[in-house]
C-alpha cells in the first residue's frame, strides 16, 4: 500500500508542477520523509497524509479515489476541435468526445451578418464570453449590447438570449458555458 501512496503523492505532486522541496515547506514535512514516502519506504501516518493532502487542497478520500492515469484526451490541437454550428456561424467545441463534460468551452466566429436566430436561445444553465475580434450584438432577456475586443459577458441562460454579428468584420468569441437541457 505504500507503494501506491508514494507513486500517487510523487504524480499528484508533478501534475499540480510543485517541486519535493515547495511541498515539503507547504505542508511541513520535511524534505527526506516526503521523498521516503513517495519512494515507498515509508508509510505515511494519517496525520502526516492530512497534511501533505492540505497543502493541494485536498481530502484523503479523495485521494484515495482520484484517477491520476486517467485515458481521457488532455490535449486537443484545431484539427480536434469539432464544429456544432452550420451556416454562417461556427461553434468549434474543445473536448467534443467527452461524454459527460459539466463545461463548453468554445472559439466562436459569427460572419458579418451572421445571427443565431430570431427565436431566442433558453437553456439551464451560465455562460461566459470574451470577444477576441470584430463586434457582436449581444441580447440578453430585454437587455441588448454591441462588443467588441476585450470586452465579455457573463448570463444565466435560463434568460432568453441571441447573439448577432451587425458589424462589417468576422467576429470571434471564446467563450464557455455549461452544458444543460433545452427548456
Amino acid at each position: 500500500m505504500s507503494d501506491d501512496v508514494g507513486a500517487s503523492l510523487r504524480s499528484l505532486r508533478k501534475q499540480r508542477g510543485i517541486s519535493q522541496r515547495e511541498l515539503a515547506k507547504l505542508c511541513g514535512v520535511t524534505h527526506s520523509s516526503l521523498s521516503l514516502i513517495e519512494q515507498g519506504k515509508v508509510s505515511p501516518s494519517v496525520s502526516s497524509l492530512k497534511k501533505i493532502l492540505n497543502a493541494f487542497s485536498m481530502s484523503v478520500g479523495d485521494f484515495f479515489t482520484m484517477d491520476l492515469d486517467s485515458q481521457e484526451q488532455i490535449f486537443y490541437s484545431a484539427d480536434d476541435l469539432v464544429d456544432i454550428a452550420s451556416g454562417d456561424i461556427s461553434f468549434k467545441l474543445v473536448g467534443a468526445n467527452r461524454p459527460n463534460r459539466a463545461l463548453a468551452f468554445m472559439v466562436e466566429q459569427y460572419l458579418p451578418g451572421a445571427d443565431t436566430g430570431q427565436a431566442m436561445i433558453t437553456h439551464y444553465g451560465e455562460e461566459a464570453g470574451f470577444v477576441v475580434e470584430g463586434e457582436i450584438e449581444v441580447i440578453v432577456g430585454s437587455t441588448a449590447r454591441r462588443l467588441g475586443p476585450g470586452e465579455s459577458y457573463y448570463f444565466k441562460t435560463s434568460v432568453p438570449h441571441r447573439f448577432r454579428n451587425i458589424g462589417d468584420a468576422p467576429c470571434k468569441i471564446i467563450s464557455c458555458a455549461t452544458p444543460g437541457k433545452a427548456f
